[in-house]
């Protein structure tokens, strides 16, 4: 039996090399003398960087930025020749701020900027950075000050708030910093940055935004967007990341879908083709998995290359019309085979066993 592993990350518990490993822990109890690929995966969110250094030639660059509230963060940069990969959540995730003391009004996308500094400064002529797993919303206007971009009353590393007050942007020092370097947004996000598609509306309320906020915050953002290049807000991919994307098309980048890149660096489709049945993989398997995320991108491939497409999940919460649409032939949820408590409690042991099980019945 031929078996491709190729999961995302499991939010909270496992990256998807952790996960990738579980899986194939679990398999090989079942059928050890299987041929197994494995290769992580991400849709440009967090997890993007510790993928591609598997696979990538390259050199990591450690860097301490600004977090998304000020705080000395540890991140690092991925340099490959002239190319740079960066993971902007290293630098603005929502994972870097506890619960209780989120306030996403006040986070900054600085901290991303000094990240492509970073780059710049080590030889990069083109940056590609994957985007999601934010925990700002300031319409990247942080990355742009730390590029060297000002605002005249207002603060452009103040987060959204900082917005509010603004007279005046300018650009041109950004660009400047960063002239002759090529930019792709690697993102899974086709939303624009305003309006009830955009970052703050769609987006916000996992961040921490409440309803009463949102059109406060929108507002905030489109007063800042009608200062710097209002037509670029409504282009596909600039609500990514709160707002990131737009800047980074303020910066000429190049939009493109996080997993297909990733697919291409990892040579999915090429294993995808010597194997009898792919295997993916996150943490919570629903209608959100549809759209440019990590288990619709192996579905794809995997149909492509007229194979059966397998998914193992925290959980489950989509039935199998919908899944069999993305071309995912069957789903296991680790909570309905060994329990909640157990799945949290354990989460490589508990995936290892769902995939022993998914092995009873599709191994040969």
């Amino acid at each position: 039996m031929r078996v491709l592993i190729a999961p995302d990350k499991f939010a909270g518990t496992l990256t998807a090399v952790e996960a990738a490993a579980a899986i194939e822990e679990g398999w090989r109890r079942r059928d050890p003398q299987a041929e197994v690929l494995v290769a992580p995966m991400a849709d440009g969110g967090p997890g993007f960087i510790d993928v591609l250094s598997a696979v990538v030639d390259g050199t990591l660059l450690s860097v301490t930025v600004r977090g998304p509230l000020g705080e000395d963060t540890p991140a690092t940069v991925l340099l490959a020749g002239e190319t740079a990969y960066v993971e902007t959540a290293q630098a603005c995730g929502l994972h870097l701020v506890d619960p209780k003391d989120r306030r996403p009004e006040d986070g900054t996308t600085y901290g991303v900027g000094q990240l492509i500094a970073a780059a710049v400064d080590a030889g990069a002529k083109r940056v590609v950075l994957g985007l999601g797993g934010s925990g700002t919303n300031d319409a990247g206007a942080g990355l742009l000050a730390a590029l060297g971009a000002t605002g005249t009353e207002g603060r452009l590393d103040g987060g959204a708030t900082g917005l509010r007050d603004l007279k005046a942007v300018d650009l041109e020092p950004a660009r400047e910093r960063v002239a002759g370097v090529e930019f792709v947004a690697a993102s899974d996000v086709e939303n624009p940055m305003l309006g009830l598609r955009g970052a703050t509306n769609i987006f916000g309320a996992q961040k921490g935004i409440g309803d009463d906020r949102k059109p406060v915050v929108d507002g905030w953002l489109t007063h800042f967007a009608e200062l710097a290049d209002r037509k670029t807000a409504d282009q596909k991919g600039a609500g990514a990341a709160g707002g990131l994307g737009y800047a980074l098309l303020l910066l000429g980048a190049e939009r493109v879908s996080g997993i297909d890149l990733v697919a291409e660096l990892t040579g999915l489709k090429e294993k995808a083709s010597k194997v009898d049945l792919v295997l993916s993989g996150e943490g919570a398997f629903d209608f959100q998995s549809r759209d440019g995320k990590v288990i619709a991108g192996v579905a794809k491939i995997a149909n492509d290359a007229m194979r059966p497409c397998v998914v193992l999940a925290g959980k489950v919460l989509i039935g199998s019309r919908e899944m069999r649409t993305m071309g995912v032939e069957s789903a296991y949820a680790l909570v309905d085979i060994v329990g909640e408590e157990q799945a949290f409690a354990d989460p490589h042991g508990s995936l290892a066993t769902v995939a022993e099980r998914v092995a009873r019945t599709w191994a040969r």
